[in-house]
Parts: structure tokens; C-alpha cells; sequence
């Protein structure tokens, strides 16, 4: 039981009340961009959670990306672009 309770950090996350705002720190995170997670916080609560996913994947299925936050915010216009 302790075990469990010493991984879990107290103050990560506190200032997370809405699913949205998790999914943008995840993104962040995954995209090793954290000094822009507020970009991504207005991302995830305004645009199409599948739009967001596929250029996830996009990225994810990239093979040696140097900035992987680049290439997810040039693939996401791409598919805003698409679907317009």
C-alpha cells in the first residue's frame, strides 16, 4: 500500500479540473513541448478531438522527427485544411 501511495505525486495535475485540459498536458508532454501547453490547452478544448488524435499519429508514425511539435502543427493545418 505505501508503495503505491509514494508514486503518486501530490501536486501533479492539481490544477487540472476538466477532461480537455489533461489531454493537452498528455499532448504536451508527448510532443516535448511543455513551454506550450497553454497552445495545446486552447487545441484540445476548441478543435475536433479526431483531428487532434490523427496528427498524434501522424507524428507518432514519423520516423526520426527533430521537432516534434512542428510537425504536428503543420500536419494539423493540413487536415484543418482538409476539411474545409
Amino acid at each position: 500500500m505505501f508503495d503505491l501511495l509514494s508514486k503518486y505525486d501530490l501536486d501533479k495535475n492539481k490544477y487540472i479540473s476538466q477532461e480537455w485540459q489533461d489531454y493537452a498536458y498528455r499532448l504536451a508532454m508527448f510532443l516535448d513541448d511543455l513551454t506550450h501547453k497553454s497552445l495545446y490547452m486552447r487545441l484540445a478544448k476548441n478543435t475536433p478531438r479526431a483531428q487532434l488524435e490523427e496528427a498524434k499519429n501522424f507524428v507518432s508514425d514519423a520516423y526520426q522527427v527533430k521537432n516534434k511539435a512542428s510537425l504536428f502543427m503543420w500536419k494539423l493545418k493540413e487536415i484543418k485544411g482538409q476539411k474545409k
